[in-house]
């Protein structure tokens, strides 16, 4: 399997993941929230969203594309710390930290 394929696999579970525990969102936050230039959009966004609305579709044009995917980069410790009170986190953290091992070989 290649790194693109594994890579869509995890950001699928990931997705999977905020479904299950009722953390995706129907209609998407405002262009003003999601335009924020704070890393992970922390002063506009919840963790889930900057994951459903900003993550995972840059990530996933990056696998259609076949464009290089970013290395040596790690979300899990902010989705952990941002998510702690969260229901489902657990889940959610896991899949970043399997995302973040992937991408940093």
């Amino acid at each position: 399997m290649t790194l693109y394929q594994q890579c869509e696999q995890l950001l699928d579970e990931l997705e999977q993941v905020l479904d299950a525990c009722d953390l995706l969102q129907s209609e998407p936050p405002s262009p003003k929230r999601l335009a924020s230039t704070e890393p992970f959009a922390v002063d506009t966004l919840d963790c889930h969203e900057w994951l459903q609305w900003i993550f995972l579709p840059k990530m996933r044009a990056l696998v259609v594309a076949r464009q290089p995917l970013p290395r040596n980069f790690e979300i899990a410790p902010y989705v952990e710390e941002a998510m702690k009170e969260q229901q489902g986190a657990t889940a959610v953290v896991k899949v970043t930290y399997r995302i973040d091992a992937l991408l940093s070989q």
